[in-house]
């Protein structure tokens, strides 16, 4: 029997009062299924509706392209116009379902995705603890708290972005120069709680002008960080090699940038010392491969965030240069109640569910045991 793709499910996975998971499954007629993600959804969302319905219209889309084939290749060629458009939700969506069939290829030769792409080239790769999303509240003392419980897991670097909801450029000075000192006073709580052993990052989610980004990263050099990300909008590149040139720390960034073009600019001109390719956004693990071999040859480090899903529900790549990658501390993880809409096509399906009930980490584990 030759198989093919028959369904696609996606289900929303409330992990924190701040954020949700989309789960994509995609299933087959030969009784093996795939799992992707999409990066985060904002919650509370409005129960009475399907989350996110632009981004699931675009996953419906891919779908469609993909057919009824399990061909990667196939998928690639068929699905990268439509995820480079700009379009909301294009580039997650694409990239979900690409995951999806490298998990699927995988179990079907029985073999790990890293054994496809080359085999294994390290037997460890160091992690940091993400811990801006478990941090609901945004005080120097709330984040010191979770950078402790992170330490205190076992984790030896832990990143915040204690920046984010900075006010808008017309706020006001008090507000913005408020908003500074919170979000550095937030960083050195954080150092203090873990002390001189532990690793730390800060992601400042491009609230800054270059003037605050220069003069942030001075104030923040006790905190000895082990890297400054994103300061400017990711599209700054004159303004990221200005600030890489002139701060004590390394620079981080391209975590929403999309493929090998996107890349370009900022590997080539060496606007930051480490590049950070997301798998749920670049357009998937192939192409997070062709952006790490790209840095790689212009010696720029590589760190690509984590999938969030639990643990043994994860992939395992090994792109090149590889320094760390970002695990989620959320807390207790949820997945939501049964299917409440179905779109059929034939024998295919794409259906999703709406995240009403809260299970634990290990029902989730169960609700998708029979795809591993």
């Amino acid at each position: 029997m030759t198989p093919r793709a028959t369904g696609l499910e996606i289900v929303p996975v409330a992990v924190s009062e701040r954020t949700s998971w989309l789960v994509v499954r995609l299933s087959t007629n030969v009784g093996i299924c795939g799992i992707g993600e999409v990066p985060f959804l904002q919650v509370p969302h409005n129960r009475d509706k399907t989350p996110g319905r632009r981004l699931l219209s675009r996953l419906a889309s891919f779908y469609d392209l993909l057919g009824e084939s399990l061909s990667i290749q196939a998928y690639r060629r068929a699905g990268w116009p439509l995820a480079v458009s700009g379009r909301t939700g294009a580039a997650a969506a694409f990239s979900a379902i690409e995951l999806a069939l490298w998990d699927i290829r995988g179990k079907l030769l029985g073999a790990p995705v890293h054994e496809l792409l080359g085999g294994r080239v390290r037997d460890s790769v160091p992690v940091y603890a993400n811990i801006n999303r478990m941090t609901s509240k945004r005080t120097p003392a709330a984040f010191a708290d979770s950078a402790a419980l992170a330490r205190d897991a076992g984790f030896r670097a832990v990143k915040a972005a204690p920046f984010d909801g900075f006010p808008a450029p017309d706020a006001g000075a008090e507000a913005i120069e408020a908003a500074t000192d919170q979000g550095i006073d937030a960083m050195f709580a954080i150092r203090e709680a873990v002390g001189a052993e532990t690793a730390v990052k800060v992601d400042c989610h491009s609230h800054f002008d270059l003037a605050r980004s220069l003069a942030v990263a001075e104030r923040l050099e006790p905190v000895d960080l082990d890297w400054y990300e994103e300061p400017l909008p990711v599209s700054d590149i004159e303004g990221a090699r200005t600030v890489r040139s002139a701060v004590a720390q390394r620079t981080a960034g391209g975590e929403t940038l999309l493929g090998l073009e996107g890349f370009v600019p900022l590997v080539s001109r060496g606007a930051v010392d480490v590049v950070m390719p997301d798998v749920m956004l670049c357009g998937g693990i192939l192409e997070m491969l062709h952006v790490a071999r790209m840095a790689e040859t212009f010696g720029i480090a590589v760190s690509p965030p984590a999938a969030r899903l639990p643990r043994r529900l994860r992939w395992r790549s090994a792109p090149p240069r590889t320094t760390s990658k970002a695990l989620n501390s959320n807390g207790e993880k949820w997945i939501g109640a049964p299917p409440s809409s179905t779109r059929r096509s034939a024998s295919r399906t794409v259906s999703w569910r709406l995240g009403t009930d809260r299970v634990s980490a290990s029902s989730c584990d169960q609700t998708f045991a029979r795809c591993l």
